[in-house]
């Protein structure tokens, strides 16, 4: 059965490992990596997972296809819908596609043309709504009691959860003997489902949140143990600009050790290292971790270390290095 932290239901390791079977057909088991000279620079040996070479090049993948593979058939035929400016929104449109069901993507009128197109490439039908999150809910409800399709929300929802999780897994089984494990923070899932499964499955292995200091809400709701509101922000790490549910806030609340964050030279500089030193392809927000690791080297000096490289999908044409 699934545990619980207060009234909120969260998937424990049995979930987590069903989903990985669940979704395994689906999903790449991405590689784990390894760079010299990073290690010498934080002082520690980093274990990279790298989820930039997923399906539709984020994380993201794994909860959406664990949502849509653990729908009842009469449910799922009747489709999915959630709302996103990105990465959850493409996994969504492609999980759905290969359960061969319709997906509506609810995406704000200024979201990238570029991410638009890619969820429509997908095959999901866009519905485009003012830059609120109380439009982007009201859409969502819409498309719910036209359709009847199902909501599968990014973060707040135990499948997502669970299947966000199955990257730690396979982190751990490749790397056992890890101290210390790193994942970015937005709305929680990702974080939620790796502490969840690295602390029933490697209880001696702790786990560090990371976000950028201009969005530190799960920070300050970490310390304060409540919501904590996330001002307007201008990071460039824009997957992590999403607050904590209450979901999201007892699992980490529960599992996670601490909460570091970067700054936004700090997040440059480690994307672009990771593109430089490891020849790898990583948008700014699977970059905090490292970002955090550098800034904060002592935290984790000596130390083996594994690092969720979250995602891919940057615009070439928009490095944060080159003029505009």
């Amino acid at each position: 059965m699934p545990t619980g932290v207060g009234a909120l239901d969260l998937p424990g390791l049995a979930e987590i490992r069903a989903a990985h079977a669940r979704i395994a057909d689906f999903v790449h088991r991405t590689p784990v990596i390894t760079c010299a000279s990073i290690d010498a620079e934080v002082g520690a040996s980093l274990h990279f997972k790298c989820e930039h070479l997923q399906k539709v090049g984020a994380f993201k993948a794994r909860g959406a296809c664990n949502a849509v593979f653990s729908l009842p058939d009469d449910v799922a035929q009747r489709g999915v819908v959630t709302h996103s400016s990105g990465n959850h929104g493409a996994a969504l449109a492609w999980a759905a596609a290969r359960r061969r069901i319709p997906a509506w993507v609810v995406m704000p009128e200024n979201a990238p043309q570029v991410k638009q197109d890619n969820v429509r490439r997908f095959g999901a039908r866009i519905r485009l709504c003012a830059p609120t999150v109380a439009a982007r809910e009201a859409a969502c409800a819409e498309v719910e009691r036209e359709t009847g399709a199902k909501l599968v929300h990014p973060f707040d929802d135990p499948s997502v959860i669970a299947g966000q999780g199955t990257a730690a897994l396979e982190l751990i089984e490749a790397v056992p003997d890890l101290d210390v494990v790193v994942a970015p923070c937005g709305g929680g899932g990702l974080l939620s489902g790796t502490s969840i499964a690295i602390g029933a499955a490697s209880a001696r292995t702790r786990v560090m949140g990371a976000e950028p200091a201009n969005a530190d809400d799960a920070a300050r709701s970490f310390a304060s143990g409540r919501l904590e509101p996330l001002a307007g922000t201008t990071t460039i790490a824009d997957g992590l600009r999403t607050s904590l549910s209450p979901r999201t806030l007892a699992a980490i609340r529960a599992h996670v050790a601490a909460i570091r964050t970067c700054s936004e030279e700090g997040i440059v500089r480690a994307m672009r290292m990771t593109f430089e030193r490891m020849k790898q392809v990583v948008e700014p927000s699977a970059a905090v971790p490292l970002a955090a690791l550098l800034e904060d080297p002592a935290a984790v000096r000596g130390l083996r270390v594994g690092v969720i490289l979250s995602g891919g999908n940057v615009d070439l044409d928009r490095l944060p290095w080159l003029p505009h």
